[in-house]
């Protein structure tokens, strides 16, 4: 906003000249009256009507320039902060979880920009020559300007009711709002579960519940605000009625000329004009103010990134020193005391029960979620020395929840970049053994629908793989990669892994299929959030096999539960109602 000011003073200078000329017609109604009908001059007439046609048009021409800057501004504003608004939406939705409310800021952007590009401004810009307009009435009669003056105030109040009146309402109807629109868009991402198991009526009942509720906040806050639109449109016609006849009444004292009167009424019109445009214009400057401060608030809590000096490219070695990761959302422990190392071109695998925090680990290593203690190294540099835009090319990662964008296929393996190659997109599909699906899905020209629907689970999760390994990353992080995959899919993952491996990149996977463990270098075990074991994979694996045998052998010394009525030393057998029966001979 700041660095429009001098845009914003230019429209106050336009405005200047504008609110003068203005006072073109009621001057040009006076001399008619006054000057022409009583000397009956056609020539004054004349020379009269082209100097205001002159001066409305130059007044038009303003009118157009002060349009065109104010809408410049909007976009010229939007074109400075759209970047960083939408880094800092982004750096939200890391922090909460991805929410609807965390795209917010673009619409209050939007909001704003649409605001500083309307007629709204214009109206403000005028409002400082109310008092100059009711100046000149003073002017003309004292009784005059105290009527204009009175008419003034009362439409000023108007507009502070109408602003106190309707915030309450708007402020519940908006909430609400977002409420249904929330359970419309959960309802739209899972349809399939809702009509599978008849939730379809239950969710439209609570999305409905919200739209009602919000339609009554909108239809009481229009209806309060409208009634004093209302108010003020027939105030403002009433008073230039008013302002005619307490002319007139001065008229027949003698005390003022009819020309006058005109002129008087005429300028009150023009003087009341900007407050009823406020009162229109109301809602969006609250909306507008509302606006700017939630940007400013979100962009002075996330300030830009400064600018860093680039690294080389990384070898793929990765530390990991006393790590703790939290919750964005609940601010809940979840990776408590990591530490580990990886070599360059090795692959770790990571185990551990459901919940054990291998997938926060997993977004702990791709730098997506801040530790709140210890580090994670990427060639001995942590993820706020490096660049993000130039890292991420470095690194490939492939989350447990896959999604693609819409767009080509190409474009989804080439991560949108605009100077991709076509060679390294097949090389990628090649590497990830995706080449041959893709050809029967239509090539690398054929489009995805949003989000990917077009497709299924698995050639989602195959695409992706080969967007993880584009233009061979030194750090590539997959979880669960096989989730979803058949026997040719997996057949492609290991083949893809040992590529990886014997091309010196480093591959951290989570999985819960124990066979991919074989061609792993080293393996990490987690337990609730902690580390529980890490070494390479005969190590580990053996002092697994370790304690499933002491724990084996634990629970066998433990004393059988024996049945009261049941003989010691004697195991009773029953396979469901009909018990067990031991076979004949020969059968």
């Amino acid at each position: 906003m700041s660095a429009s000011k001098g845009a914003f003073m230019s429209i106050g200078f336009f405005s200047f000249f504008i609110n003068l000329l203005m006072l073109t017609g009621p001057l040009f109604m006076l001399q008619i009256y006054d000057r022409v009908l009583a000397s009956r001059s056609l020539p004054t007439l004349f020379v009269l009507f082209a100097l205001v046609a002159g001066l409305f048009f130059f007044m038009g021409f303003l009118e157009f320039i002060r349009s065109r800057i104010l809408t410049r501004i909007g976009a010229n504003i939007f074109q400075r902060i759209h970047k960083r608004v939408f880094d800092a939406v982004m750096h939200l939705s890391l922090h909460t979880g991805g929410n609807s409310s965390s795209s917010k800021p673009l619409h209050e952007l939007s909001v704003l920009q649409q605001y500083i590009s309307g007629p709204g401004p214009s109206s403000m810009f005028d409002s400082p020559w109310v008092p100059i307009y009711l100046f000149v009435i003073f002017l003309f009669h004292w009784w005059l300007g105290v009527l204009a003056t009175v008419a003034a105030i009362l439409l000023f109040i108007i507009a502070l009711l109408n602003d106190l009146r309707a915030r309450k309402p708007t402020a519940r109807a908006n909430l609400a709002t977002s409420m249904g629109n929330r359970f419309a868009e959960a309802g739209c991402r899972n349809a399939e579960v809702l009509t599978a198991l008849g939730m379809l009526g239950v969710i439209r009942q609570r999305w409905q519940h919200n739209e009602l509720e919000a339609l009554t906040h909108q239809t009481n806050a229009r209806d309060r605000a409208g009634t004093l639109t209302s108010i003020s449109k027939s105030l403002r016609l009433f008073l230039q009625s008013a302002m005619l006849a307490a002319g007139a009444l001065l008229v027949i004292r003698q005390e003022i000329t009819p020309g006058t009167m005109i002129a008087a009424s005429i300028i009150l019109g023009r003087a009341l004009q900007p407050v009823e445009q406020a009162i229109v214009h109301w809602r969006g400057f609250v909306q507008a103010r509302q606006a700017y401060h939630g940007l400013n608030e979100l962009l002075t809590k996330i300030p830009p990134e400064k600018e860093k000096m680039p690294l080389p490219r990384p070898t793929g070695r990765l530390e990991v020193r006393g790590l703790y990761i939290t919750s964005p959302n609940t601010k809940k422990m979840i990776l408590s005391n990591i530490n580990f190392g990886l070599p360059a071109g090795k692959i770790l695998g990571i185990v551990g029960q459901s919940g054990a925090g291998k997938s926060t680990l997993a977004r702990a290593l791709m730098g997506v979620w801040a530790p709140v203690g210890g580090d994670v190294r990427i060639d001995d540099a942590t993820f706020d020395q490096w660049d993000r835009e130039i890292l991420g090319q470095h690194l490939g990662y492939l989350s447990q929840g896959v999604e693609l964008f819409g767009g080509k296929i190409n474009e989804n393996i080439a991560r949108f970049q605009p100077d991709f190659h076509e060679h390294d997109i097949i090389r990628a599909a090649e590497l990830a053994g995706v080449d041959r699906l893709i050809k029967h899905l239509g090539g690398y020209d054929a489009d995805i629908d949003d989000m990917g629907s077009n497709l299924s689970a698995g050639q989602k999760q195959r695409i992706a793989l080969a967007r993880a390994m584009y233009k061979d990353p030194a750090l590539v992080v997959l979880d669960e990669p096989n989730s979803n995959l058949d026997e040719i899919g997996d057949a492609a993952l290991m083949s893809a892994l040992l590529a990886m491996r014997n091309n010196g990149q480093t591959v951290i996977i989570i999985t819960h299929r124990m066979n991919i463990l074989n061609i792993t270098d080293y393996i990490l075990e987690l337990h609730e959030g902690r580390q529980k074991d890490f070494g390479t994979r005969p190590d580990v694996i053996k002092r697994i096999i370790e304690r499933n045998k002491q724990a084996i052998s634990g629970s066998a010394r433990q004393p059988a539960q024996r049945s009261p009525n049941q003989p010691s030393g004697e195991i009773k057998m029953t396979v469901g109602t009909a018990g067990w029966k031991p076979k004949e001979p020969g059968k």
